[in-house]
């Protein structure tokens, strides 16, 4: 399974080149990361066998509400919030008719103690002396096993997007029993057919 995870990143290569000439374009626009854009998460799905396995990749704004270290008590109160509504992933994603239970989770992010990714910089001056604030993400990985693969259709984000208000587009990256397909789904069209 872990393979094909892997190999997701390859079979949907030339989607990704495509995206990022557009958001190669965009950057010079706003002047912003094309892989980081607030309200816009990333979920890559694949469902093998009964695997079910879901990587979900979103900027900390869209979750939190703010990138900066907690240092405030209800900043430390809105992460450990976030991080417990992450820590359950099937109250996030309707899997109820493929019978799926959760075997396996890892949550990272800064916010949550953990190392930054090498491409944070921590509040850094340039030459012109303005300052970059950080850009943190938070990245979740699921395991589940699904005991009625064949009856799970489609993978539905309702939750998700009530969950996280702020959340308003996850781009899916899906491989199913019918092949690979991308696709966005949105708190008004919040599900994807396997």
């Amino acid at each position: 399974m872990r393979r094909l995870l892997l190999a997701l990143p390859f079979a949907l290569l030339p989607l990704a080149v495509a995206h990022a000439a557009v958001e190669h374009d965009h950057d010079h626009e706003h002047g912003s990361l094309g892989a980081h854009e607030h309200g816009v998460g990333r979920l890559n799905a694949s469902l093998d066998g009964e695997t079910l396995e879901l990587e979900l990749d979103s900027p900390a704004m869209n979750l939190v509400g703010f990138e900066h270290a907690a240092t405030s008590a209800a900043d430390k109160a809105k992460v450990a919030t976030v991080r417990a509504k992450l820590e359950k992933p099937a109250a996030l994603v309707v899997l109820a008719d493929g019978k799926c239970s959760l075997e396996q989770q890892e949550l990272e992010s800064p916010l949550f103690g953990d190392e930054p990714d090498h491409e944070d910089n921590a509040e850094d001056a340039d030459d012109d002396g303005d300052e970059h604030h950080e850009h943190s993400e938070i990245h979740a990985h699921y395991q589940f096993r699904c005991v009625a693969p064949g009856a799970l259709t489609e993978l539905n984000l309702a939750p998700l997007f009530k969950a996280f208000p702020a959340t308003r587009k996850i781009l899916v990256q899906l491989i199913g029993p019918n092949g690979q397909q991308g696709g966005e789904v949105t708190p008004e069209a919040p599900a994807l057919k396997f």
